[in-house]
C-alpha cells in the first residue's frame, strides 16, 4: 500500500484580539495548523517518494496573506503553513513531489456558517468582490486539480481562492 496524495485539511480557528489570546490557545492553534501538517508530510514522505509523482496540498487561508482582526494566532499559523509549503516544494521537487497550498476565504461548512452568521457574515460577504463565501465543492475542485498529473509543473504555490478579497 502506498500514499500518492496528502491533503492537510485539519485546522483550528479560535479567534480573539491579540492581547486577549491565551498562550494555550496560541500554542494549540499552531500545533494543529502548522506542526501537524509538517508531521503528516514527514510521515508521508517515504511513500510519496516511492510514488514518483506525489502530491501534497496544504489548506491555508486568506488570513495567511492579509491581516484580519482577531486572527493573530490563526493567521500566523496559516502564514507559516504557506512558508512551509514553499520550503517543502523546493526540497522535495527532486523526488517528483509537488507541494502547494490553497488559501480560501470563508468556506460554507457547518462550522463556518455558525461563526460567520448574522451581520458579521453579511459584512464579510459585502467585503468579497464576488459577494459570497466559497463553496466546499470549489475548494475541492482546486485541490483535485493540484493533485492531478496536469498540475505536475505547479509546486510551491499558494492558490488564493477568496473571491477577489485579497486583490483589493
Amino acid at each position: 500500500m502506498g500514499i500518492d496524495i496528502l491533503i492537510n485539511n485539519a485546522g483550528l480557528g479560535v479567534v480573539a484580539p491579540a492581547e486577549d489570546q491565551t498562550i494555550d490557545l496560541w500554542d494549540k492553534t499552531h500545533a494543529i495548523n502548522l506542526r501537524a501538517p509538517w508531521l503528516m508530510a514527514r510521515a508521508a514522505l517515504p511513500y510519496l517518494k516511492k510514488s514518483g509523482a506525489g502530491r501534497i496540498v496544504n489548506m491555508a487561508s486568506q488570513a495567511a496573506v492579509v491581516a484580519i482582526p482577531e486572527h493573530a494566532a490563526y493567521g500566523s499559523s496559516k502564514a507559516g503553513l504557506v512558508a512551509l509549503t514553499k520550503v517543502l516544494a523546493v526540497e522535495w521537487a527532486r523526488y517528483g513531489i509537488t507541494v502547494n497550498a490553497i488559501s480560501p476565504t470563508v468556506v460554507e461548512t457547518p462550522m463556518s456558517l455558525v461563526g460567520w452568521s448574522g451581520e458579521k457574515g453579511a459584512q464579510a460577504k459585502r467585503d468579497i468582490p464576488v459577494g459570497r463565501f466559497a463553496r466546499p465543492s470549489e475548494i475541492a475542485a482546486a485541490a483535485l486539480y493540484l493533485c492531478s498529473a496536469q498540475a505536475g509543473i505547479i509546486t510551491g504555490e499558494n492558490l488564493v481562492a477568496d473571491g477577489g478579497y485579497t486583490v483589493r
